[in-house]
């Protein structure tokens, strides 16, 4: 193990060392807790942000220098098991902790401003980061037991957030969609659950690996519950045919929540999906289980689906919403693309996956914080109401055709290279199919992603925009940072990549 952590796996000091993001986001959302009881009648919304962007920074700070360090890598002793195994960090969990964090900052950030007037911005930071926090147990979830509960640990608040403007009638029946639709998702994820457990007799996903091949009689419920695992993995990810929740959610949640939920959440979902199906179902393609074959289907479908419904919609948020869909049929070819025996193409592929991943957390929450701001001002959602906005807000309209551009994958952005690299690793796995569908639908995306540049800087406005001259630091702030990291990210893909397949093979050594 890395130098930075010395010591046994059962001595709770090196356990608290071990998962120090998680605890540190943890002990934040505590503390934003103790000032809102111990100071109830002092709306400090400045030391609340400040307090819960501190907590996200330290907790992305030490992911990042466990990164470096080697923390948890093969080269430096390799994983490291906690709690009998239930746990483990490893280069995965602590890269997905990395993108948590960094969005969980920029959401934050730009709450500030967005949630100025609330009577109670504590109970919001608060759920953001409890949130997080639970986001980063799934990453280093490594029994089925603590994927479920830390599923639902993140799922909760989740909820809650959507549903946290109570006097909007859109965002209460967004939040009681989403919950519904999220409790029938926990059901059948449970089942799936109960199923393997019947088949393998265990829940460690290491210790199911190894019982795949003497299921015997057991292949068919070992295969539904499989099924049905993947089935709660295309919920939280907002993969076809699950996806229903995600338009509604996004369009009827507080825009930074939404800009939470569609990256931090989607790349949650697929950090689960990732570990489960690399480490624990992998061995189940041997006995003719092709959960691969599974993916692919719902890789297409979900890229296709998403694309061409976000090409029809008149409002940008919902464009956004299906969009995000989108998106989450391309980092599926990182399951998809998984064959028995090819552990080197599986890891480039994986990988690829989880870099798209950390680019699209900066250029799809950057979109959204965008919107925020818009609705601040009080302009209208669809794509004539931003016509004109680029006069009054410049800088912000520049980021936002960063963001469109380099979602539809140009060159100059970090959308680039991510995209170019996971169809490059399925065109090299033999997936070349799933590649050319990513392509054609990332050629259709430029036609709806245009439209709001378009109306941007091409047209004239059509509304008053009078109260675009307010500028919102917080929200201003994280705009332009996510703006900068995504043109950033193109130079400095090669450390990104690296970093990521090198956690991707880890899982297939």
């Amino acid at each position: 193990m890395s130098l930075l952590l010395q010591g046994t796996a059962t001595d709770w000091v090196f356990s608290v060392r071990a998962l120090l993001p998680v605890v540190l986001l943890a002990l934040t959302g505590l503390v934003v807790f103790g000032i809102n009881s111990l100071r109830p009648d002092s709306r400090d919304n400045k030391l609340l942000a400040l307090t819960s962007i501190a907590g996200t920074l330290s907790a992305l700070g030490v992911a990042i220098w466990y990164l470096l360090a080697g923390t948890g890598q093969p080269t430096h002793g390799g994983a490291i098991s906690l709690f009998s195994g239930a746990i483990i960090v490893d280069g995965l969990g602590l890269f997905f902790t990395a993108i948590f964090t960094s969005v969980a900052t920029l959401v934050i950030a730009a709450s500030y401003d967005y949630f100025e007037t609330d009577a109670n911005p504590a109970s919001f930071y608060s759920l953001l980061l409890l949130a997080t926090t639970a986001m980063g147990l799934m990453a280093v979830s490594n029994s089925l037991a603590t994927v479920f509960v830390s599923l639902e640990m993140a799922s909760l608040p989740s909820y809650a957030l959507v549903a946290y403007l109570k006097n909007n009638r859109g965002s209460v029946e967004a939040g009681l969609k989403y919950f519904l639709i999220g409790a029938v998702s926990s059901a059948v994820l449970a089942f799936g659950i109960s199923l393997v457990y019947a088949a393998t007799g265990s829940l460690l996903l290491p210790d199911i690996a190894a019982q795949i091949g003497s299921v015997a009689d057991l292949n068919g419920v070992l295969g539904v519950g499989i099924v049905m695992v993947a089935g709660g993995v295309a919920f939280k990810t907002a993969s076809v045919p699950f996806h229903f929740w995600a338009p509604e959610a996004y369009e009827g949640a507080p825009a930074p929540v939404s800009a939470f939920l569609s990256s931090a959440s989607k790349a949650a979902g697929f950090a689960v999906g990732f570990r489960v199906f690399a480490t624990a179902f992998q061995p189940a393609l041997d006995i003719g289980i092709d959960w691969g074959l599974l993916f692919g289907i719902l890789a297409v479908v979900t890229m296709v689906l998403g694309n061409f419904a976000a090409a029809t919609q008149t409002e940008v948020k919902r464009m956004l919403a299906y969009s995000s869909i989108g998106h989450a049929g391309y980092a599926l070819i990182g399951l998809a693309a998984i064959t028995a025996g090819a552990s080197a193409a599986n890891a480039t592929v994986m990988g690829a996956a989880m870099a798209h991943l950390f680019v699209y957390g900066f250029m799809n929450t950057g979109a959204f914080l965008f919107i925020a701001m818009v609705e601040r001002w009080g302009v209208g959602r669809t794509f004539e109401d931003y016509a004109g906005l680029a006069e009054r807000a410049p800088m912000a309209s520049l980021a936002m055709a960063v963001f469109m551009f380099s979602l539809a994958g140009l060159p100059l952005f970090g959308g680039f290279f991510s995209k170019y690299f996971l169809f490059l690793g399925a065109i090299n796995a033999g997936f070349w199919w799933l590649a050319a569908v990513g392509a054609v639908t990332s050629a259709l995306s430029l036609f709806y992603y245009s439209r709001v540049v378009k109306a941007l800087w091409l047209e004239d406005a059509t509304t008053d925009l009078d109260a675009v001259g307010d500028v919102p630091t917080g929200l201003y702030a994280a705009v332009i940072v996510a703006g900068v990291a995504t043109v950033l990210l193109l130079p400095g893909f090669g450390p990104v990549i690296e970093t990521a397949e090198a956690a991707a093979a880890a899982l297939f050594a």
